[in-house]
């Protein structure tokens, strides 16, 4: 008979529990990877620091907002309505709209043009 130590089973349910969550998660690609170019490079960086706490990048789930995947493949924004283009997003950032903050006095004007060149490529 073969006597295991008390912790061994929870340490293995601990073990296929972590494999099970890694399988899940996609290892992030690089910018090459994803072939961005030096302005979307720079507008990924700034969408990781500003957007990603509340936007999914590269999938339909959702975090506190609407994921940006294919935003700019869409007729419409999903939350307000309003049709999708460069300026009606320009002012989603600049200016905010119910529970999404105004980014204004944060982004200039070359950190929003990044920022969009990015969405461009989700």
């Amino acid at each position: 008979m073969i006597f295991l130590p008390r912790a061994l089973p929870c340490f293995l349910f601990a073990i296929l529990l972590v494999c099970t969550l890694a399988c899940e998660v996609e290892r992030r690609r690089s910018d090459a990877e994803l072939r961005l170019n030096p302005q979307q490079a720079s507008g990924r960086h700034i969408y990781d620091q500003y957007c990603d706490r509340c936007h999914e990048p590269y999938s339909s789930r959702k975090r506190k907002g609407p994921s940006l995947q294919g935003v700019f493949k869409r007729e419409y924004f999903s939350v307000s309505g309003m049709p999708v283009n460069d300026q009606r997003a320009r002012d989603l950032i600049l200016f905010g709209r119910d529970k999404m903050p105004a980014y204004s006095q944060e982004l200039t004007q070359q950190q929003i043009d990044d920022l969009l060149a990015y969405l461009h490529t989700l």
